[in-house]
């Protein structure tokens, strides 16, 4: 299986890349990046790049690949509708339609957020929403996954200040939340690995997963990928 991984500097992205470098099945992951990612695997293929609206000039890095994880994202909090859709909306369908003419079997991940739906009121939930119904609508195995508490684990941290903090002050309620709220939460690892499980279902079961459907993908084991 050879991944192409956008977002891989943060903290879902990283859980993500760590999921596939770990996993013998995961022949390479190209990371698609601004800056380098400073880590060095025999497994991992960085191309550094700078406007990720238009992908053209490194296609031919991402030939071959059998599934993408867009995990890359930004807060909404001061941004426009126009600059979070920037980011949120245009740089996930910049690098579905860079994808699609490569492998018309490949498999889409697109990390969104629990309640994110188009006609919603709140800006950001109306964003991802948008984003989800135009990568479903696309003739290529696409899964949308909707996680509300993510668990950084094995050296994933959040990107921004803002985030650490967050959880830096609110990470020992995670086995409080989990035994209260099980249907919530979720972890990088676990997140990363449920990646790699849809990738091996094809097209097949929901397209749309919860913290629910993440875990019980994300705790299986995984099986051989068959040609």
């Amino acid at each position: 299986m050879k991944v192409v991984l956008f977002g891989a500097s943060g903290m879902i992205g990283y859980g993500v890349l760590r999921a596939c470098l770990d996993d013998d099945a995961v022949q390479s992951v190209t990371a698609v990046v601004r800056r380098p990612l400073g880590l060095r695997h025999p497994k991992l293929h960085e191309v550094v790049h700078a406007d990720f609206t238009d992908l053209t000039d490194v296609a031919a890095s991402l030939d071959g690949a059998d599934a993408c994880y867009f995990c890359l994202g930004t807060p909404s909090a001061g941004l426009t509708e126009a600059e979070y859709t920037r980011v949120t909306h245009d740089y996930a369908l910049a690098a579905a339609h860079a994808l699609l003419p490569l492998n018309d079997e490949l498999t889409f991940v697109y990390v969104s957020g629990n309640s994110a739906d188009s006609a919603s009121r709140t800006m950001w939930a109306r964003v991802k929403g948008r984003t989800e119904d135009a990568l479903l609508a696309l003739p290529f195995h696409a899964y949308v996954f909707r996680p509300t508490y993510i668990r950084p684990r094995q050296g994933a941290r959040p990107g921004t200040r803002s985030y650490r903090l967050m959880y830096a002050a609110t990470s020992w309620l995670y086995p409080v939340l989990r035994r209260l709220f099980p249907q919530h939460m979720t972890t990088t690892d676990t997140l990363g690995r449920a990646m790699l499980g849809v990738t091996r279902l094809r097209g097949s079961g929901p397209r749309v997963l919860t913290s629910t459907g993440i875990n019980h993908l994300g705790a299986r084991p995984l099986p051989e990928v068959t040609s």
